[in-house]
């Protein structure tokens, strides 16, 4: 008896080892590096639970969250449109409550928003940062973003280019976001929605002075829309906050500090971009000696999550250097650096000129970089 007790114990325990295994209950860490006078916190603000269209209770929002390395998250159940109002009643805040303290639990910040739906223009809105969704509840979306505004809200188009609203998926600007500028009711844009990247947005964004937005809009499980065990994961906005707080995250909102961070690419202005670069790179050896048209390997060491793509920006008279390189995610790479016979004897200071084409500062313009090397040639 006591060893088929033992067995069954055994037996227990390797299946839930099992099953938490496949069912991924760990973290995984976002890497990428903060920058110089702050934090870079992973978010995501664009979730939907069935209290509006999703298929997931709250609080496992806040866990998919905690697992795929986020900081925090919004919940955003639209407040028009309620196609599970048979099954659950009309509460624009519960979701909002049930996810914060399984976050608070799992040290995940959540964040209470909704979604402002209705037709183009202006198209859909999130409001972030409420007190009282249920205020938002009004036929005219005008006084809907009035009540936004005087809770404090953040507020932020969504999908300017979504094909439900844009037939042929482009984004427009229209005279009622003129209007909401004006107003002081548009604070930033998506500038990634899901798997769709809209480069007019990303110009709206820097012509325009409004913070870029990088979010999932999930309705699946988050494993329905993203092979997380393959490395896949959902957009994220990076905000760059002077700590880790719902705070410090509102404050860097409404100042304009954030990136997108969507697939292999990095989306956001230079000042973001350059230190991220900076500091997710190391070179291990960045001296050496070169003889005549000899050559030696540069070892570049990338510890991000990003691979980053580079495209060579001109040329040098005394060395030649790869036209394109891939610097891995955390992987180390090796660069060849050849003389080309025309350098003098002695010591030089080289910065290898590069665009990073997968970091765009704006659409179609990939952030330019150097890789310092120092050599010492001999004939």
């Amino acid at each position: 008896m006591k060893r088929t007790i033992q067995l069954a114990f055994v037996t227990v325990f390797l299946v839930v080892a099992v099953s938490t295994q496949a069912h991924g209950r760990f973290r995984t860490p976002v890497n990428l590096p903060d920058i110089p006078g702050y934090l870079t916190l992973k978010c995501d603000f664009h979730i939907h639970t069935v209290f509006s269209d999703g298929k997931v209770w709250p609080d496992v929002r806040s866990e998919e969250a905690w697992r795929e390395g986020l900081d925090a998250i919004a919940i955003t159940d639209h407040i028009e449109y309620q196609p599970h109002k048979g099954d659950l009643p009309t509460k624009h805040n519960r979701s909002f409550e049930i996810a914060k303290p399984a976050g608070e639990s799992l040290g995940v910040i959540v964040v209470h928003g909704s979604e402002i739906t209705r037709k183009m223009p202006p198209g859909h809105l999130n409001a972030i940062f409420l007190s009282d969704s249920e205020t938002l509840d009004t036929p005219e979306w005008r006084d809907s973003l009035k009540t936004a505004q005087e809770q404090g809200a953040f507020i932020f188009w969504n999908h300017p280019g979504w094909t439900g609203q844009q037939a042929d998926g482009l984004a427009r600007w229209y005279p009622e976001h003129d209007e909401l500028l004006e107003r002081g009711a548009l604070h930033g844009i998506e500038v990634v929605n899901s798997r769709d990247y809209y480069p007019e947005a990303h110009r709206w964004c820097l012509e325009k002075k409004l913070t870029m937005l990088s979010n999932s809009d999930i309705h699946a499980p988050l494993n329905l829309d993203y092979d997380v065990s393959e490395g896949d994961h959902r957009p994220i906005t990076l905000v760059f906050a002077t700590e880790r707080s719902p705070g410090a995250i509102k404050e860097a909102l409404f100042n304009r500090r954030t990136a997108v961070y969507s697939a292999n690419r990095l989306v956001g202005e230079e000042r973001f971009l350059q230190p991220i670069f900076e500091r997710s790179i190391t070179i291990i050896n960045p001296e050496g000696d070169i003889r005549g048209k000899g050559r030696r390997y540069v070892q570049v060491h990338n510890a991000s999550d990003v691979s980053f793509e580079l495209r060579r920006k001109g040329t040098l008279a005394e060395v030649s250097f790869p036209e394109q390189v891939e610097l891995a995610a955390g992987r180390t790479v090796l660069l060849e650096v050849s003389g080309t016979g025309t350098a003098e004897p002695g010591e030089r200071q080289f910065a290898l000129p590069y665009v990073v084409e997968n970091l765009l500062v704006a659409p179609e313009t990939g952030l330019e970089v150097s890789l310092p090397v120092r050599l010492t040639f001999s004939k």
